[in-house]
């Protein structure tokens, strides 16, 4: 089985964490003099220390159980949040068919076509669809030249060939008014 969030969290921050796995009372009690390794106040020292570092361990704890908590109610909003798509997404089919077939249609007591009756709906529908075709096949035909406009331009500037043939004298005549303009404020 997978370990679990509160596995994890618990294996790399609470268990690495507690004071005699970082450090043992013997090996605390070597860091002083020999002098005073022999003093009761180390073990007091190391006691309280060990206190303090429980405390932390503890609050450490209390925020993991939290985090799994708040990872439950995470869960439980997203599956929700699906539930709620999965019905927005059966209303929106509820909707197309109340336009299609108009109001009634959702009730238990629905018009049911026959062959004759649905003909004349399905040809409509044909006609709008063929007329949206129409309609975006133009609009791809306006956008494909606009953007071969597009093309042609860029790469007539790129090889040094203006539709304008006259643009770089008309650039340098407004350079140098800028230049003569410029010179006569000074």
């Amino acid at each position: 089985m997978a370990p679990t969030e509160a596995k994890i969290l618990s294996s790399y921050l609470l268990v690495p964490a507690q004071l005699p796995a970082i450090i043992s009372l013997q090996e605390f009690i070597e860091l002083f003099p020999r002098s005073q390794q022999a003093s009761p106040h180390i073990r007091s020292l190391y006691r309280d220390l060990q206190s303090q570092r429980n405390t932390v361990v503890d609050s450490v704890a209390a925020e993991i159980e939290a985090e799994v908590k708040l990872g439950k109610v995470l869960r439980r909003t997203i599956v929700k949040t699906r539930r709620e798509a999965e019905s927005q997404e059966y209303d929106d089919e509820v909707v197309i068919e109340r336009l299609l077939f108009g109001a009634n249609s959702s009730n238990s007591q629905a018009q049911k076509h026959s062959i004759h009756s649905i003909i004349p709906d399905l040809e409509g529908a044909i006609t709008e669809l063929e007329s949206e075709l129409q309609r975006l096949a133009d609009e791809e035909a306006a956008l494909l030249a606009s953007i071969q406009q597009t093309v042609g331009s860029m790469s007539d500037l790129r090889y040094g060939r203006l539709a304008n043939n006259q643009l770089r004298e008309q650039v340098l005549e407004g350079l140098a008014n800028l230049q003569e303009t410029c010179k006569g404020q000074n």
